[in-house]
């Protein structure tokens, strides 16, 4: 199976952090989106290119787990890896390393599905989205019971 997996490498800023000296939850949520982002310029699925084809990719479920405290000053990466699946959303997940010593720090998972520019829930996979995945070579090697539906 081909993993696809982006990284990206932050700081902390002064703004992200609460009076604990803790970076705030919300701020976890702009991090996942960071690591789309740079996915998305790595691998050629960014959102424009969803705009170009019709549709948009909003976030429908997100998910953080916070295994130990980002404090302000530290420099971690971000892991975003592509989970396959046949169904018309895209799967992420999502691994926040300290990169001082590789602690893990946070872990995530994000679902996004496609809507129409009528804001209409797309309930097939798009065509252009299909030929990203055979590009990718993302269901190659996989035993079909392992593809998420």
């Amino acid at each position: 199976m081909t993993q696809l997996k982006a990284s990206k490498d932050f700081e902390i800023r002064f703004s992200e952090v609460d009076s604990m000296n803790v970076v705030w939850h919300g701020s976890y949520a702009l991090y996942l989106e960071d690591a789309r982002e740079a996915f998305g310029a790595k691998y050629g699925l960014d959102y424009l290119n969803y705009f170009r084809h019709d549709c948009y990719a909003p976030v429908a479920e997100e998910y953080i787990r916070y295994r130990k405290p980002l404090r302000y000053g530290m420099h971690p990466r971000i892991d975003i890896f592509y989970r396959p699946t046949v169904a018309a959303k895209v799967i992420f997940d999502y691994e926040i390393h300290d990169t001082a010593d590789e602690t893990l720090m946070a872990s995530g998972h994000s679902v996004q599905a496609f809507m129409d520019k009528d804001y209409q829930l797309i309930l097939y996979l798009p065509d252009f989205y299909k030929e990203w995945q055979e590009k990718w070579h993302v269901f190659e090697g996989m035993d079909d019971k392992l593809i998420i539906r």
